[in-house]
């Protein structure tokens, strides 16, 4: 049996003002290996800058600069983490689901969002419709 042993007593992690964990079952019962390693780079974000309720309020902008994502990346990523059923999304407001009972994989169809209420899908959409005009 492996002793444990504090190597560093004065830098013993603690929670101040933040709030952010990640259930010890994400990795025991397969959760990480069953995510792209963008769906995990996303969803470790979420979790670090969610509050005690899982809210996060980051634009995507903002996520795809900090994560170094381009667009298309970010929306695959986050359509993933909404099928599996790890995130939900309004558009705006972002939320870290308790986890599910297992993994659930993902289909191949793609997250549906509402275009009204997700900027991002219509800044991709802009950018798909500028891209047929160059191509024209």
């Amino acid at each position: 049996m492996i002793r444990k042993k504090i190597i560093n007593p004065e830098r013993i992690r603690r929670i101040n003002g933040g709030f952010s964990f990640i259930p010890h079952r994400f990795l025991t019962d397969g959760f990480l290996t069953s995510l792209t390693q963008k769906e995990l780079l996303l969803y470790l974000f979420l979790v670090l800058v969610s509050d005690r309720y899982g809210l996060s309020y980051y634009g995507y902008d903002s996520m795809c600069s900090l994560l170094q994502l381009p667009l298309d990346d970010y929306l695959e990523a986050r359509d993933g983490l909404v099928e599996r059923e790890l995130i939900a999304c309004d558009g705006t407001i972002f939320q870290v689901l308790d986890l599910p009972p297992k993994p659930l994989k993902r289909t191949l169809r793609k997250a549906i969002m509402n275009p009204a209420k997700d900027s991002a899908a219509v800044a991709q959409l802009i950018r798909e419709s500028m891209k047929e005009v160059d191509d024209d």
